[in-house]
């Protein structure tokens, strides 16, 4: 179907009416009203309308919940909606969610029952949020989540979004299909390097044994009888029995690095502290394999990313192959012990 000018010169007024934003939020503002002329020329099912509707909804609001605590680290804890309160690792999640908040950072859940329900209730007061899906049996809001950081969803795509882009670390307890589903997840996004490096953590009780069943499941069949994965993913995740060393994988893992950002064919690493000269080299020799070309350069000022928004942290530049985002993890792991 035909371009509908008059509906489009209708968005061109509106999106000139709208008050000033920056250059770039202008333009993705925008496409976005682009896009909806676009789905209002071309004819849809019903059904898919509703669904592109209740997306941007859902999105809409998830960001606003958020919005206020962007510059505070999160982690997202998954488990069970079915593990009992007597049961230790009900103990083990909520004593973890205690740990790490008490340490500065937020936790977003599933806000349902068990696992979900430890985490909120065992954080500090007004650290936390619930992400509830809405399910005929099973999922409803546990008490703990505070009113104003509960956000309910339709859609699992949207709320798995929301986890991964508002968060900074993974924990995952014993779970179902669903746990399982977010940990494979979160790997997969983590080796595809589609998220942000992160820490994950699966913690279990070791009377149980369960992520080592699930760790045995891994090295047997995708490891070593039918090669679907490389050895070097088994470092994208770390199995903790204690939720001291839990705490402490996470905090160490901000210890030194602080966050990645692209520019162009580049990774840039930010750092919270610089390091020294005989790291930098060794982390030349060390990683020349996750190189497209040259080498990995310190850079103490903001000459390389004059549009940064962290100008004052020292940054690690080089030309990543955009492949072995598990290495890179190692990169991290190994800054982070360096100093």
């Amino acid at each position: 179907m035909e371009e509908n000018k008059e509906l489009r010169s209708l968005i061109n007024d509106l999106f000139l009416k709208i008050e000033k934003m920056p250059n770039d939020q202008q333009y993705y503002f925008y496409k976005i009203l682009e896009n909806i002329e676009k789905l209002a020329t071309n004819p849809h099912d019903l059904g898919d309308l509703k669904l592109t509707n209740t997306a941007i909804k859902e999105l809409r609001r998830s960001l606003k919940i958020f919005e206020p605590y962007r510059d505070i680290r999160k982690v997202c804890l998954f488990g069970s909606a079915r593990t009992k309160t007597n049961v230790k690792e009900y103990a083990m999640a909520k004593e973890f969610a205690s740990q790490i908040t008490k340490r500065g950072f937020m936790l977003i859940t599933g806000a349902g029952s068990g696992i979900m329900e430890a985490g909120n209730s065992g954080a500090e007061l007004n650290s936390s949020f619930g992400l509830n899906i809405k399910l005929p049996y099973e999922q409803r809001p546990n008490a703990y989540v505070p009113e104003s950081r509960l956000m309910e969803y339709k859609y699992f795509f949207v709320r798995k979004i929301v986890f991964i882009k508002e968060s900074d670390a993974t924990v995952l307890f014993p779970g179902g299909f669903g746990t399982l589903d977010e940990g494979f997840e979160n790997l997969v996004l983590l080796q595809t390097g589609k998220c942000a490096p992160r820490p994950i953590i699966l913690i279990e009780d070791p009377a149980t044994n369960y992520w080592q069943e699930w760790l045995h499941f891994i090295k047997t069949q995708m490891l070593t009888t039918n090669e679907f994965i490389n050895a070097d993913d088994l470092s994208l995740f770390k199995i903790k029995t204690n939720v001291n060393e839990a705490v402490e994988e996470i905090l160490n893992f901000y210890r030194v690095f602080h966050s990645l950002k692209y520019v162009k064919d580049f990774a840039c690493l930010r750092l919270n502290q610089a390091l020294p000269a005989s790291v930098i080299k060794e982390l030349n020799l060390k990683y020349k394999s996750i190189l497209k070309q040259g080498e990995i350069v310190q850079y103490l000022d903001n000459v390389f990313m004059p549009c940064e928004k962290y100008p004052d942290k020292p940054k690690l530049c080089f030309s990543f192959d955009r492949f072995n985002y598990n290495t890179l993890i190692e990169m991290i792991y190994f800054i982070n012990q360096s100093v």
